[in-house]
């Protein structure tokens, strides 16, 4: 990864504000899932599109892979080039397998980049984010209005960001490090948060010990 940008803090109204300057609509909003018990999955507004899952770099997580890759048909997927930007990624792998759901404004930057991307490869794709200035300005701005310091862009972050998607009856988690997909299994868009959740346990049960881990929903704004 030859360009690396600031990491994105898992800030729902962060990410909010980033999306929506894209053309995401005000109907759906990023918010925070206090917990993967069934009461705390209650309490997250529905209907649930997306979920994302900040989760730590150790070998504990990385030597026990889940899933197997399966490509997909229809999953909107991409390949990380950039370094830090899994954030982004994770975003557009979340607002882009679920436009029809969502309805970017036409006039916005979100709706150019997924047209001129929709026929790519995920590695062009991945190339094509390189060049897009209007996603590397506003990721740049966002990475700095959290409410943490942004670490440099040379800083290792041991923290990253996947997305998890219901496509055809399929449970999906798009992570732009892999080379494709990663199918868990069977899911329905009205069971999406809860069996997300039960993936997440399993990669939290990876690294018992380990409390960075953060759960974030692309749901129906109250």
């Amino acid at each position: 990864m030859t360009s690396r940008w600031l990491p994105l803090e898992s800030n729902p109204e962060v990410m909010n504000k980033y999306v929506r300057a894209l053309g995401m609509p005000s109907t759906f909003e990023f918010v925070d899932v206090w917990g993967l018990d069934f009461e705390l999955l209650l309490m997250v507004p529905r209907p649930v599109t997306a979920v994302m899952l900040l989760y730590p770099l150790t070998d504990k997580c990385e030597s026990q892979p889940l899933g197997s890759e399966a490509p997909g048909d229809g999953v909107y997927f991409m390949k990380q080039t950039i370094g830090n930007a899994c954030g982004t990624i994770a975003l557009i792998h979340a607002l882009c397998n679920n436009k029809e759901k969502l309805g970017f404004d036409p006039s916005k930057h979100l709706s150019k980049f997924l047209g001129d991307t929709e026929a790519m490869s995920p590695e062009e794709r991945g190339k094509h984010l390189e060049e897009d200035s209007a996603f590397g300005v506003a990721h740049e701005e966002s990475a700095q209005e959290g409410q943490t310091k942004a670490p440099s862009r040379d800083d290792k972050v041991d923290l990253h960001f996947i997305a998890f998607v219901e496509k055809d009856g399929g449970l999906y988690e798009l992570d732009g490090r892999k080379n494709a997909p990663i199918r868990h299994g069977d899911t329905t868009a009205d069971n999406l948060l809860e069996d997300a959740a039960k993936v997440v346990k399993k990669f939290m049960a990876r690294d018992p010990d380990n409390v960075n881990f953060t759960v974030v929903a692309l749901a129906k704004a109250g």
